[in-house]
Order: C-alpha cells, then structure tokens, then sequence
C-alpha cells in the first residue's frame, strides 16, 4: 500500500484527482487490498474523485442546483464543492448534498482528504463543515471509514458496504433448496409485484423507505439489456428480482448489487440467504470473461435483516459511512 507523504498535498491549494486518490486509498479495508493491486485501483479512484473535483468549479451545475433546491439567499457558488482548510495539516474536500434530492434532508459529504482523517479531527471537521455550508443547515457530516460497524464513538449509522469476489461466492458449497433458481429477465413484466413488495416493507418497517428504493423501469431495461437482472422463481412462480451493475466502487473491479427481492409471499422460508450465491453464479455464467469482480452491496446498517442476511451469505463488511451530527 503507498505511504502517506505529508508534502504530497497542499492543503491550500485544489488538488489532483490522482492525489485525492492516493489518501482514499489509505483509508481502505485491509481485506479489499487482496482483490485487486493498489496500481488498478488508483485509476479508478482517481475518475470518481475527478467527478469530485468537477464540482468544486462547475458553474452550470452549481446554476442548475441553485435552481432546483431554491434556498432564499444562496446563489449558485454556494454550492460549489470546497477543499476547506480543517487543521494545519488537514484539508477537506467537501460537498453539499441532499438525501433523496429531498430539499429538507440536507448534508454534507467528506469527499476528498489531504491525509485520512482520525477523531481527533471530528471537532475542527465540523467547524469547517458549519463554515462552509451552515447556510443550508446540513444534518450531518458523512465519512467514510473501514473501522467495524459502532466501533467510533460519538459518529452515527449509515450505509455498509458488504463485498466478497464474484468467484467466491459462485464456489460456496450451500444447500440452495431444489425448487429456488434464476432466470434472465426478459422484461418489465413483474415491475408492479416489485413495486408492490417495496410497499409492503415499507408498510411493514416506515424506515425501510429511506433504505432502499425499488428500481425504477429505466435502470430495470438497462439491466435486462446488460443481461445482469434476473428473475427469482420458486417452482416456476416470480418470487423476485435479482441483478446487478457493473462499477468500480471502492477502486475496485465491481459489480454492485442493484437488486436482491423476494415477494412477500415467499419471505420466511430461508431463501434469502441462497441469493447472493445464485446470483454470483449467474453473473459468472453471464459475463464468463470478467471472473475477477467483487460483488458489492451498499446496505443500511438499520437494515438489520438485508445486512445479517448479507454476512451468512459469505460477504464481509469492508467498512461504509458514519455520520457525525451537526
């Protein structure tokens, strides 16, 4: 792993995408360094932190938000992205964003270092932050850390990202019942049985809605035309989706899950757990040149039965983000 040069960045002036990259890449699971060379994932990183940076001087954008989230007395440099001095040896790149582009969810997103942050840090983080954006009275501060699941004192829950390589969990000797397999989905057909299972969750548990979304008929069609979305049936009866799409989350060679469903008439009988090694099978059928990927799943930690069921399923949490409240 390269080491952290404390001259490597300045932490006044904006820096490079590749040199965001390289703090980014200090902060990883020490897990993730075995699935692909710090030399793949820095390129990798580099372009999400590129898009990072576009933000930080991308005027037109900054107009288009202005004009979409309409806060009385912010013109469109407000928000702009910031590298913000933090300390004397700590800059940060920070992002105003919105939860579900709701305009009453604001907060605020850790996107870039000059060196990983520690705890110590967390007191002058959040002066930066209130500096910045106190205007737009942001929730919370999000980072990342590969620390365990409420191992930092004092920082809130927030998504997980739970990941294991396609072709480890394709290998899992399991028992999946006979009567559970995938097929490729051919078509939107079921969409309204998923929206309709969604519904239900939520009716269920009210803060599932906040927790994942079903998606929707574009991103359903562009999957069905990647041949990365599948049918779930038991017998020969729709009992849900599964699917996935290909990224390069965390630096690394990914597919991400973009869909695990059962409807509600099929929870209960153990199934759940049997997805994740029938869908690592079915992408490694479908993509047989691509056997190097990690499947990564991005789930709420208060999603305890999606993010239990994630773990006996062969994933690990590689780390995610935390909140630090405002």
């Amino acid at each position: 792993m390269p080491q952290s040069d404390p001259d490597a960045l300045d932490t006044t002036a904006l820096p490079t995408a590749l040199q965001l990259a390289a703090v980014t890449l200090l902060t990883q699971h020490p897990l993730t360094c075995a699935w692909a060379a710090d030399d793949e994932r820095l390129p990798r990183l580099a372009r999400a932190h590129e898009d990072d940076l576009d933000l930080a001087a991308n005027m037109e954008m900054a107009a288009f938000r202005a004009s979409y989230f309409a806060f009385p007395g912010l013109d469109p440099p407000a928000y702009l992205n910031r590298w913000q001095p933090v300390s004397a040896d700590l800059s940060a790149l920070l992002s105003i964003r919105f939860e579900g582009r709701v305009r009453s969810r604001p907060f605020v997103d850790l996107s870039g270092l000059s060196r990983p942050w520690d705890v110590a840090d967390l007191p002058a983080l959040k002066w930066a932050v209130l500096d910045v954006y106190g205007a737009f009275a942001p929730l919370y501060l999000r980072l990342f850390s590969s620390a365990p699941i409420d191992a930092l004192p004092g920082l809130g829950r927030d998504r997980r990202f739970v990941a294991a390589p396609v072709s480890e969990l394709a290998d899992l000797k399991t028992d999946i019942p006979p009567e559970l397999s995938l097929r490729p989905t051919e078509d939107d057909r079921h969409l309204t049985q998923a929206e309709a299972a969604y519904a239900a969750l939520d009716a269920q548990h009210p803060a599932h809605a906040r927790q994942a979304q079903i998606l929707d008929i574009e991103e359903l069609q562009e999957a069905i035309d990647a041949g990365l979305m599948f049918d779930v049936l038991v017998g020969d009866k729709w009992a849900g989706y599964a699917g996935v799409h290909p990224d390069g989350h965390l630096g690394l060679p990914s597919y991400s899950v973009q869909e695990v469903l059962l409807a509600p008439a099929f929870r209960g009988r153990g199934y759940g757990v049997h997805l994740t090694t029938l869908l690592a099978r079915a992408v490694l059928e479908a993509r047989p040149s691509e056997p190097g990927r990690v499947l990564f799943g991005t789930i709420h930690a208060y999603n305890a039965g999606a993010y239990s069921a994630a773990l006996r399923a062969g994933r690990a949490d590689v780390g995610g983000w935390v909140q630090l409240k405002l």
